[in-house]
């Protein structure tokens, strides 16, 4: 049976109708069937989804498709690209490579609270963002601390290289089954980040006198006043990945991991 694949860009970023094109002509040379789509316009039924934009987008584009387990391929028109797979300039290599299944498709812990999901992290703020704010955290039932801090980034491991590492997390491999636990620019040395099972709940609880917004993947933002519960989602999200673009070489390319800043 033929697979069906979807084209998803952004079409707010630079060149990616140019992209677009240029895909839509590598898959018609080959009769491959494929339908567009425009990333807040999604829709289920593909076999494999290319997804054309920053980080941003295909986070979207993983929330979206972990319910229907598609994998999802990653091309960067973005800054970093860290969740992406290819340039522009790599399109027909790597198209090549995805039609003749070159590539494993690597399923990503998400994280869910609220009905809502993230493949990156929820991050837990005061109401003013100007204003220090406390968070009193519980771990399966058992209080652990109140943290008197800017805000709270709850990470899975595939997050722990964005806003988590920024805010002084620590970096999780993908396949590390663990959630970090970091504080944004805590107002006491004693608050450090913690790292815990995947299979924990985490509870955050408001303290008095306190309003909380919460963010997830940094993108859909929500109002929360009462405790908040956050917990491996049933789901995952499936990363296509062409087998030269593991981990560590991400971060030495995209990071420059252990590069002298003369070197950069």
């Amino acid at each position: 049976m033929n697979k069906r694949y979807a084209i998803c860009y952004n079409l707010e970023m630079d060149n990616s109708s140019e992209v677009v094109e240029n895909l839509k002509k590598i898959l018609d040379k080959v009769s491959v069937m494929y339908d567009v789509l425009d990333i807040d316009n999604l829709a289920a039924g593909f076999d494999f989804v290319f997804v054309i934009g920053g980080d941003g987008t295909i986070l979207k584009a993983a929330r979206f498709y972990s319910e229907y387990e598609t994998p999802i391929f990653g091309i960067n028109l973005g800054r970093l690209g860290f969740l992406s797979q290819s340039s522009p300039d790599a399109l027909q290599e790597c198209v090549s490579r995805i039609l003749t299944e070159d590539y494993k498709v690597e399923k990503r812990t998400m994280l869910t609270a609220n009905n809502y999901i993230a493949l990156n992290d929820f991050v837990i703020k005061g109401d003013f963002s100007a204003r220090t704010s406390r968070f009193a955290l519980e771990i399966n039932g058992k209080f652990v601390c109140e943290y008197l801090a800017d805000g709270i980034i709850i990470s899975t491991p595939t997050g722990s290289t964005a806003y988590g590492m920024a805010a002084g997390g620590p970096v999780l491999a993908p396949d590390v089954d663990a959630i970090a636990i970091v504080p944004i620019c805590p107002h006491t040395f004693s608050a450090r980040p913690i790292v815990v099972s995947a299979d924990d709940e985490i509870k955050i609880l408001p303290c008095k006198n306190n309003e909380y917004k919460v963010s997830a993947d940094g993108q859909i933002a929500f109002s929360w006043d009462s405790e908040l519960v956050i917990k491996r989602a049933p789901v995952k999200a499936n990363l296509a990945l062409l087998n030269e673009n593991d981990f560590y070489s991400v971060l030495r390319n995209k990071l420059h991991w252990g590069i002298s800043p003369a070197k950069i």
